[in-house]
C-alpha cells in the first residue's frame, strides 16, 4: 500500500492534467484565434466554447488540488519556484472570465475591447502555462539552459492549443468561419510541429536521466512506437488540412482527434521520462507524499470526486453537441 498509494495519485494528478490540456487548450486556442475573425464569427466563436470553458478549468484545480494534498512537500517547491508563472496564468485565466461576460454585456461600443482581453488573457495563460511546464521538467534549476527550455515550450504549447482550436472549430462552426478555421490550421500545424520536434530532441539534452531512458537498449526499440504515432498524427492532420474532405460532417472531427493523438503520444512520453520523480531530481513521489494515513483517507474523496468530474463533463459535451450559433445572454 506504502508504493501504490502514491502512485495512484500521480495517476489521478497526471490524468486530471491532461485531460485539462485537452479540454481547455481548444478554448484558450478559440481565445488566441479571435483578432482574426470577423465580429460577427467572433459571436459565434466564442459560443462554440461558452458551455465548456468554465467546467474545463476544473481539471486543473483537480490536478492541483492532488498535488497539494498526495505531495506537499513537492507543492511546495513548485509553487515556490514557480510563482511568478502561476501568477501571471492566473491573472491571464481571470482576465478571460471576465471579458467573456462583459464583451457582450458591455454593449457593442465595448466589445472590441473585450475581444482583446479576452485574446490577450488566453495568450497570456497559455505562454505562462508552457513557461511552467518548462521550468519543471529542467528541474527548477534555473539557468541559461532552463530559460531557453522554458521559452521553447512556453511558443509550442500555445502553438498545440492553436490547433486544437482550429480542430474544435472545424467540428463545431459551419461555413465561411469552417472555411477560416482550416486555413488557420495549415498555418498553426508548422510551429506545433516544429516546436515539438525541437523539445523532443532538446528534453534528452537537458536531462542525462531522461536521455538514459530513452536513448538504450532495449528502451529505445519498446518505446519508439510514441514517436511513430505522434508523426502519424502530424502527417495526417497536413493530408487533412491540405484535402478536400475534412470539410464533410463525417471527417470534421478527424483533426481534431488527430492533435489530440499527439497530446497522448507527448503525455505518455513525458510520464515515462519522470516517472517515478515528482520534483525531477530531488524528490520522487514516495518521498514528497504524505502519510499513508492520509492517503488514505483523502482517496475516498477522490473515488468520489473524480467520476462525478468526468460524468459532468460527459454528460455537457453530449448536451452541447453540434454547431454552435451565435452568442446570446437573452
Amino acid at each position: 500500500m506504502e508504493y501504490w498509494l502514491p502512485v495512484i495519485y500521480m495517476a489521478v494528478m497526471g490524468l486530471a492534467l491532461f485531460i485539462y490540456v485537452i479540454l481547455d487548450g481548444y478554448d484558450l486556442g478559440v481565445g488566441m484565434l479571435l483578432p482574426f475573425a470577423e465580429d460577427a464569427d467572433k459571436d459565434i466563436m466564442v459560443a462554440s466554447i461558452g458551455p465548456f470553458w468554465d467546467a474545463n478549468e476544473t481539471w486543473i484545480v483537480l490536478g492541483i488540488g492532488v498535488l497539494l494534498i498526495a505531495f506537499p512537500t513537492a507543492h511546495g517547491i513548485i509553487l515556490s519556484h514557480l510563482y511568478l508563472p502561476v501568477t501571471i496564468m492566473i491573472m491571464g485565466l481571470i482576465l478571460r472570465g471576465v471579458a467573456f461576460d462583459l464583451r457582450v454585456k458591455a454593449g457593442d461600443h465595448r466589445k472590441r475591447l473585450w475581444n482583446r482581453a479576452f485574446f490577450i488573457g488566453s495568450l497570456v495563460a497559455s505562454t505562462a502555462q508552457g513557461w511552467m511546464l518548462g521550468a519543471w521538467v529542467t528541474g527548477l534549476q534555473g539557468g541559461l539552459i532552463g530559460l531557453l527550455f522554458g521559452v521553447l515550450i512556453a511558443i509550442a504549447l500555445p502553438a498545440l492549443y492553436l490547433l486544437l482550436g482550429c480542430g474544435w472549430l472545424v467540428m463545431k462552426t459551419e461555413g465561411p468561419l469552417q472555411s477560416l478555421a482550416v486555413r488557420w490550421a495549415r498555418v498553426a500545424i508548422w510551429p506545433m510541429g516544429l516546436g515539438l520536434l525541437l523539445i523532443s530532441i532538446s528534453t534528452p539534452l537537458v536531462s542525462t536521466v531522461i536521455a538514459d531512458k530513452w536513448f538504450s537498449l532495449p528502451n529505445a526499440v519498446l518505446l519508439s512506437p510514441i514517436p511513430i504515432a505522434s508523426a502519424l498524427c502530424f502527417f495526417w492532420i497536413l493530408h487533412v488540412v491540405h484535402g478536400d474532405k475534412l470539410l464533410e460532417s463525417r471527417h470534421g472531427w478527424t483533426m481534431f482527434a488527430a492533435t489530440v493523438g499527439i497530446c497522448v503520444a507527448a503525455t505518455l512520453g513525458l510520464a515515462y521520462s519522470v516517472f517515478p520523480e515528482v520534483v525531477i531530481g530531488q524528490l520522487t513521489i514516495w518521498e514528497a507524499a504524505s502519510s499513508v494515513d492520509s492517503l488514505l483517507f483523502t482517496l475516498v474523496g477522490v473515488v468520489i470526486t473524480l467520476p462525478v468530474i468526468l460524468f459532468y463533463t460527459v454528460y455537457v459535451y453530449r448536451v452541447f453537441h453540434g454547431k454552435a450559433t451565435g452568442l446570446s445572454y437573452e
